[in-house]
């Protein structure tokens, strides 16, 4: 990537993804000091994951290190303000530093008390516990922007005030004493489940991502698809697809893949004809989809695995149909929009070969092989499986010259990755208040029975009617919730909120989950908050509205596979046999490609109004796993194909006549 190229994706990255936005100190001593402590976090982390006994200790007090760390590392890195200085460290944050250092060691010192009292809480309790409300709140304010700030505010005024709320949402109400004790001196609240996945699952991952990276990984997987796809019709798209897909996996940040994999595939795809906001599209649909890409997702399958207390394994299952499917329809309607508007790929001989990207980086897939090793058939835990994986990606990397790292790039990569994950951690804590406050007041459970009774009152005695407005109702709240936050802390909420509604009605935990984590992820697709489309935008010089609006076009197959599953819960490969597997993988791939027909009025020739709405029609009843409806969504299809061979036959015989 050129200097101009790294240059321009800093500046969308802070502009789009507000985490960017980090202080940049003049002083080399401040400068010294922030990559001791990032180095230290990251060690720290990995010596804990690596099993050393002496690390070994209760959930709290682990969490406790993890949030002072990252509160101390986001009012370093963080100006409070847009204005405020990013060269140095304001006076009144050093202030913040010093109370976020203190929060840890305050756990230490009071933690036999928690036992003892039962976590009743004394004034000392309730001030610390006040502060650290407050300077997660604060730093999430800096990092993420208001929203998930403001959230956490409105979530502890109803645990405050649940008299005065009507209907369903009103409770006994709680004192301060008594929800400042619950969301900090227990494991339910800011050092509960939220935070238990940022202090283990994600922290590592977003090493491993860092290391990956640094020893070349994203160049591998860029140079592959190259490989495999430059050379065909509309190769340059296809490469953002795949490139995008396989790094999105590994990195877990939809704006950062679009930077990353779109400064090189972007003027590629505009250079062979594709327009500005469809190349941006492109790049935005791939990157939001690396995130539900098995193995690793961005490290969504061991949250989820976490928060259903199912194994790794179980995940990554239920999720690789569905994803195979969402990437299939990005596929096939770049192809149709390359046969459509006449594109070609790039010349062959331009392209990598397959055999020698192998050759030079093709080790750099052992770590993920090991990875899935140890996660699947040896037994071990995620996280002591995440600290010999990136390990093992250190030695692999040694193999050969162009992936080799120095212990300054290990450095540098460790460095990154404590960075990288203080945004996600802060976001997960500010969460905790969140989730804590639902546990404490029954919220959830009220909201699933809100949604629940709308879709019943909508449409009275229709059961399946009724669950398809409670979908419609859950897919709603997961977008709105999912809007400009990281993906993991958007699932963390989305799940505790919108997933009991479906479970409720009956539907498997997994793909209720699954369900608002896929909708959860799309709130960066979907306008008007679509951060992994502007960033999109602003690498292709496209309007960021029409970006939008065309990548909810070409994920149009992923908006609707949500739904496949939860009437289909063979597509998450649930109780399925091999012909019924079969089946659902033929259906579910002629909705696609329907929906991209739709979608592109393009099948080997334009469609009329009448087959394009035939296509969407069929697409539709694909989306029921029944017999019926399966007979006559292929019904469909063979409309549309009949009526475009008709087509194509006497276009052909007129251009005939006229040659004649």
């Amino acid at each position: 990537m050129s200097d101009l190229n790294k240059v321009n994706g800093e500046e969308i990255m802070e502009k789009y993804e507000k985490e960017s936005r980090t202080r940049k100190f003049g002083n080399r001593y401040l400068n010294r000091l922030i990559y001791v402590l990032c180095l230290a976090f990251t060690i720290y982390h990995l010596a804990y994951a690596s099993g050393i006994r002496l690390l070994q200790m209760v959930n709290i007090k682990h969490h406790a290190i993890h949030v002072g760390l990252v509160l101390v590392l986001g009012f370093a890195l963080y100006p409070a303000f847009s204005k405020s200085s990013r060269k140095k460290i304001s006076w009144y944050d050093w202030i913040f530093v010093a109370l976020c250092a203190a929060m840890p060691v305050y756990v230490f010192v009071r933690y036999p008390v928690f036992i003892s009292t039962g976590f009743s809480g004394e004034t000392v309790d309730i001030i610390m516990g006040t502060l650290l409300i407050l300077l997660v709140m604060e730093c999430s304010r800096r990092i993420s922007g208001p929203a998930l700030s403001i959230l956490s505010a409105i979530f502890l005024v109803y645990a405050l005030f649940g008299r005065s709320f009507p209907g369903i949402f009103r409770h006994r109400g709680y004192s301060w004493h008594r929800v400042v004790t619950y969301l900090t001196t227990d494991i339910y609240g800011i050092y509960g489940s939220s935070v238990k996945v940022s202090a283990t699952y994600i922290v590592l991952f977003i090493i491993f991502g860092d290391v990956m990276n640094k020893c070349g990984m994203g160049q591998f997987f860029n140079d592959i698809a190259n490989a495999l796809a430059g050379h065909t019709k509309g190769g340059p798209a296809k490469v953002a697809v795949l490139a995008s897909g396989f790094l999105g996996s590994i990195n877990g940040s939809a704006v950062a893949n679009v930077v990353t994999t779109g400064a090189f595939t972007i003027p590629l795809m505009k250079k062979t004809g594709y327009s500005k906001e469809f190349a941006g599209a492109v790049e935005a649909t791939a990157s939001v989809g690396g995130q539900l890409l098995p193995p690793i997702m961005g490290a969504a399958a061991f949250v989820m695995a976490e928060t259903l207390g199912v194994k790794y394994g179980v995940i990554i299952r239920a999720a690789v149909l569905p994803a195979l499917i969402y990437y299939l329809g990005i596929i096939l309607q770049v192809q149709m929009r390359a046969e459509k508007d006449g594109l070609s790929g790039l010349p062959k001989d331009q392209m990598p070969k397959v055999l020698q990207v192998m050759k030079e980086r093709g080790h750099l897939l052992i770590p993920i092989a090991f990875l899935l090793y140890m996660l699947i058939f040896s037994g071990k835990t995620v996280l002591f499986s995440a600290f010999w994986t990136i390990v093992v990606t250190i030695l692999v990397a040694e193999l050969r010259p162009i992936s080799r790292m120095s212990l300054k790039d290990i450095g540098d990569a460790f460095v990154s990755g404590a960075k990288s994950t203080v945004s996600v951690a802060i976001a997960c804590a500010c969460v905790g208040i969140i989730v804590g406050v639902c546990g404490l007041t029954g919220f959830a459970l009220n909201v699933a029975h809100a949604i629940i009774n709308i879709g019943q009152y909508a449409v009275p005695g229709s059961a399946a009617a009724s669950l398809f407005l409670t979908l419609l109702f859950t897919m709603v709240t997961c977008m709105i919730l999912g809007m400009g936050l990281p993906s993991i802390p958007s699932y963390l909420i989305t799940a505790t909120i919108a997933a009991p509604a479906l479970v409720e009605l009956g539907q498997a935990e997994i793909a209720a989950h699954m369900f608002c984590f896929y909708f959860a992820m799309f709130a960066n697709l979907t306008p008007p908050v679509a951060l992994a489309a502007f960033a999109a935008a602003g690498l292709s010089g496209g309007s960021p509205m029409k970006t939008g609006w065309q990548s909810v076009k070409l994920a149009l197959a992923g908006f609707i596979v949500p739904f496949m599953f939860v009437y289909n819960p063979q597509l998450l490969l649930e109780n399925v046999t091999l012909a019924s597997g079969i089946q659902v993988i033929a259906t579910s791939c002629v909705g696609v490609f329907l929906i991209a027909v739709a979608v592109e009025g393009y099948l080997k020739g334009r469609l009329n109004i009448i087959l394009r709405v035939v296509a969407a029609v069929g697409a539709l009843l694909l989306i029921d796993g029944g017999g019926r409806t399966d007979f006559l969504g292929l019904l469909c299809l063979a409309v549309v194909l009949g009526g475009q061979i008709m087509k194509v036959r006497a276009v052909a015989s007129k251009e005939n006549r006229a040659a004649a």
